[in-house]
């Protein structure tokens, strides 16, 4: 692995300012490597992070990878990573054309980790700095303590999902700052919403009286607006003063539970633990915008290498050659989801339609569909749309705020499924909605999301912890729970129990047997199953699971 020599930089810096004529926004320095198939062999377990820490899984991995470099050779023509400088890797037979389209490419994911708000708490830092730093630490705990360091390792990376992600977020995105204090807090996201349950309208109207409050009188609004909610909501004051004694922070982020609380962890011969448990803590925290966001990452990459590389004048005689390679990159399958292609239409289609006024009242307001198609106020803001979607959007929002029944038709778009056909014993495959709104749930179906699980602070004590999984019609993998309870138990130091919902029973609808037409057995699927669901608790202790009914 080494960098890219000055003329392949020269290239690269051609392309940041074109990409900055644009809009795009990013730092100056970035950092370009070549690399050979089997450099990524090494860092592919390793997130494409040079300097990240190694246990055995990954040794595995990379052997794992040896074998099939051999039968089967690849070549990945990019990727970059998000760090402080970006870092970026380029096949080592890339011609000069190729690379400009990846530079572009590049840039676009560059301009989105460094401009995104779910990135926020990532902007300030060197991670691969830190990720050296991580790499060391273990290194010196492995001569410590051997192989022990790499089962906490392995323990840790079980649940490195269960971490609050949007809890740290919040708190990068809104400092505490003029007096914002935890009443604040507890009043707008519990009190008015878990406790009082007021619609969104009226917590919208709340939001909006703090700011006028806070505009008018400054610093001294926070008194004057709580003389108010005393006033409507008598009872606030001692609801919060009952919450503010019972508060233990971290329960909905196990990992740092397990750091404050776990009566093992904090013994003193233990303590050393806790060092590679947060170092795996802070690189799922640093991960997680990068899964919540691939459809919009990847797609904002691929709208720019196609938007600037058509206007290069440095790819003449090449046209042909790109469109081959970009339409292996960004064609629409037609079963499955391609994130690149998505992501990148869904951008054209947005620039399109704030171009044209589309996401005004008066257009949302027309019922025709000729009317519809017809309509074009020419306002020419479709770019600024796009900067603005780019900078506060995951994929749950972009997906379900402007996937349109419009944008399905016009892609000829479909949710596809197979039925057996059992005269034949072969799969068929058929078109089973066409519609948005299946499409979009099976968009949804493919989205990064964790299962919500949290401590239950009342009935975890130092002899047990006590988990509850809240049920997203999601049931969790079973084939996990055991290794996985096995890890907490030997994290916590006790017994471990997990609440969870698991299916009961399964109920297919009757279905009448298909009538053959023509010798040919008509395609039906098959209808829903009608499913049953129960609350049921693991418990792990002594090694052992059990299970239970609630």
């Amino acid at each position: 692995m080494q960098l890219i020599d000055q003329h392949a930089k020269a290239i690269m810096e051609g392309c940041k300012e074109r990409a900055r004529d644009v809009g795009l926004s990013f730092e100056d320095e970035t950092l370009e490597y070549v690399v050979t198939n089997r450099d990524l062999l090494e860092l592919s377990p390793k997130v494409m992070i040079p300097t990240m820490y190694d246990y055995w899984v990954h040794d595995v991995e990379v052997l794992q990878g040896r074998g099939r470099y051999e039968l089967y050779p690849s070549n990945p023509y990019e990727t970059v990573i998000n760090t402080r400088p970006a870092i970026s890797f380029y096949n080592d037979n890339n011609p000069d054309w190729l690379n400009v389209m990846i530079f572009y490419h590049v840039l676009g994911h560059v301009d989105f980790f460094q401009n995104n708000l779910y990135f926020r708490h990532t902007w300030d830092d060197d991670f691969a700095g830190q990720s050296l730093a991580n790499k060391r630490t273990i290194s010196r705990l492995r001569s410590e303590h051997g192989r022990w360091v790499d089962y906490v390792i392995e323990f840790a990376r079980s649940i490195d999902n269960l971490v609050d992600y949007h809890g740290m977020l919040g708190k990068q995105l809104r400092p505490r700052k003029n007096g914002w204090s935890n009443r604040l807090d507890w009043y707008f996201d519990v009190f008015l919403q878990e406790v009082k349950q007021v619609p969104v309208n009226k917590y919208v109207k709340e939001i909006e009286r703090y700011n006028v409050c806070a505009k008018e009188r400054g610093g001294a609004c926070e008194d004057a607006f709580f003389a108010e909610v005393q006033r409507r909501h008598p009872e606030f004051q001692a609801l919060f003063e009952k919450a503010g004694r019972k508060e233990v922070p971290g329960n909905r982020d196990l990992m740092q539970h397990l750091l404050d609380h776990s009566p093992f962890l904090n013994d003193e011969q233990n303590r050393w633990m806790k060092q590679v448990i947060q170092i795996v803590r802070q690189t799922s925290l640093y991960f997680q915008p990068q899964v919540r966001t691939k459809i919009m990452n990847e797609g904002w990459a691929s709208y720019w290498h196609e938007t600037l590389f058509m206007q290069d004048d440095r790819i003449a005689g090449h046209e042909v050659d790109f469109a081959r390679v970009n339409a292996m990159v960004t064609s629409l399958p037609r079963v499955g989801l391609n994130p690149y292609a998505l992501g990148m239409r869904l951008f054209y289609f947005i620039e399109e339609a704030a171009d044209k006024g589309r996401y005004s009242r008066r257009f949302l307001s027309l019922l025709d569909t000729d009317q519809r198609r017809r309509f074009d106020e020419g306002t020419g803001s479709g770019r600024d749309a796009l900067f603005k979607v780019r900078e506060n959007l995951n994929d749950y929002l972009f997906v379900t705020s402007f996937l349109e029944q419009d944008f399905v038709d016009r892609h000829k778009l479909f949710v596809a499924d197979k039925v057996l056909d059992e005269q034949r014993m072969v799969w068929q495959w058929y078109v089973k909605s066409r519609a948005m709104e299946d499409y979009r749930d099976m968009v949804l179906e493919k989205l990064y999301h964790p299962p919500y699980v949290t401590v239950d602070l009342d009935k975890t004590g130092k002899d047990a912890l006590y988990l509850v999984h809240h049920f997203e019609d999601k049931p969790l993998v079973k084939d996990f729970i055991l290794g996985t309870l096995l890890g907490l138990e030997f994290l916590w130091g006790g017994k471990v129990m997990l609440e969870t919902t698991e299916v009961k029973s399964v109920t297919k609808p009757e279905q009448d047997p298909p009538q053959a037409a023509g010798g040919r057995v008509p395609l039906e699927p098959a209808p829903e199953p009608v499913i049953e669901w129960q609350r049921v608790r693991y418990t792990m202790k002594d090694r052992k699971l059990s299970k239970g009914l609630m």
